[in-house]
């Protein structure tokens, strides 16, 4: 059972690491999953995901740019998944996807 104390401060990296890395490969799996989708309902996105390692990667002294971030999330450039999964987007998700972001903010 797990400990009444432990939070995500808490949590050991390694067991961090492999949840994120499930995570990743689900994502990368689930290309129906649109990012616009991912945007209005939890207000972050594979893109999200990215900018945040390369920004983790700053902060620990590393030069990794956002390119390059994303792509290991993706599982290849950006542009190129992209182009083979991304749908255009409807004013519906685009209206879903501003109003959940503006949550992100409160």
């Amino acid at each position: 059972m797990a400990e009444q104390s432990m939070t995500i401060e808490t949590l050991d990296d390694k067991i961090a690491a492999a949840a994120f890395r499930r995570l990743v490969a689900h994502l990368r799996h689930r290309t129906d999953a649109q990012n616009v989708d991912l945007m209005g309902l939890a207000g972050f996105c594979r893109n999200c995901l990215g900018d945040w390692i390369a920004e983790a990667d700053s902060a620990d002294g590393g030069t990794m740019d956002k390119e390059t971030a994303r792509a290991l999330v993706y599982g290849m450039p950006y542009a190129e998944w992209k182009a083979r999964h991304q749908s255009p987007a409807t004013p519906e998700q685009l209206e879903r996807m501003e109003q959940s972001l503006a949550r992100n903010k409160a």
